[in-house]
């Protein structure tokens, strides 16, 4: 019996670079990625990390790390705009400066992208075509429901080719009869039960369906100080969900781990499957 497959992934970014003033507040990315490597570590486990194009000017020993360990490097938009916001020849250029920086930093192969807030909509179909054009392979930017920020409600749920032999994984999501969640990742996966998060796990496990995820080094970080987070419109609720439960993202991994024992790869090895199945 093959093991279910968990697409671990983290959107690394350091989001005080985004603020005014931002770097007056502690530095904390990279103590936070040592933690997530040692979690992958415990699993024998290569994750994709969807960078930040400023992450190597702040950062420069973290991406030479992941890629000594056998981690993906993938893009995650150079300024973290999301896409609404850019006009087609805007987002081109963003992600083409992405791109530049990461394999000026050390990345040796770049296949995928993840658009900030996961903001590719039936507005921007474009974008995929565009990332094809840049020589990538794959897509995670779609989120396939409704959503007060960016969705795409009838995209789908499975992976697709969207334009010839490119790939759109959306996020993964447990339907019920009242609503859509991404239980796998970010608040969702520190503020639902954990019931109800493992009973998603295992219907998706049971059905041979891979587990996509999403986690920011902030999502674990318990020592952080508080500020207004960026990109939510200062959403004071939305603000404190975003500090609530962190301390508990790692033994949830840990059970999730345990309980189904599932192979956590990248998101390229996860695209190989998918074509050796075409």
């Amino acid at each position: 019996m093959t093991s279910p497959i968990f697409l671990f992934s983290i959107d690394l970014e350091d989001i005080r670079l985004r603020m005014d003033k931002g770097l007056l507040y502690e530095a904390r990315v990279e103590v936070l990625i040592d933690k997530y490597l040692d979690f992958l570590n415990v699993y024998n486990a290569k994750a994709t990390f969807f960078t930040v194009g400023d992450i190597p000017k702040h950062y420069p020993n973290i991406i030479q790390t992941l890629v000594d360990e056998g981690h993906e490097i993938a893009c995650h938009s150079n300024q973290h705009i999301p896409i609404a916001n850019q006009t087609r020849q805007e987002f081109v250029d963003d992600v083409v400066m992405n791109m530049e920086s990461l394999y000026r930093s050390g990345a040796k192969e770049i296949r995928g992208y993840r658009a900030p807030i996961f903001s590719v909509t039936p507005k921007t179909p474009w974008v995929f075509e565009e990332l094809k054009n840049l020589g990538l392979e794959y897509s995670s930017s779609v989120l396939p429901a409704k959503n007060p920020m960016y969705g795409w409600e009838n995209f789908g749920d499975e992976p697709k080719k969207v334009i010839d032999n490119f790939w759109e994984i959306p996020m993964i999501l447990r339907k019920s009869s009242l609503f859509k969640v991404p239980f796998s990742g970010g608040v969702y996966f520190r503020f639902l039960p954990f019931y109800f998060i493992k009973k998603s796990f295992k219907y998706y496990f049971d059905d041979g369906v891979a587990v996509t995820s999403y986690f920011h080094p902030y999502d674990i970080d318990c020592r952080q100080e508080r500020f207004m987070h960026p990109d939510i419109e200062n959403n004071r609720l939305y603000n404190e969900l975003l500090y609530f439960n962190r301390k508990d993202v790692f033994p949830r991994l840990h059970k999730i781990m345990q309980i189904f024992q599932p192979k956590i790869i990248s998101y390229s090895d996860y695209i190989d499957q998918l074509n050796n199945s075409n």
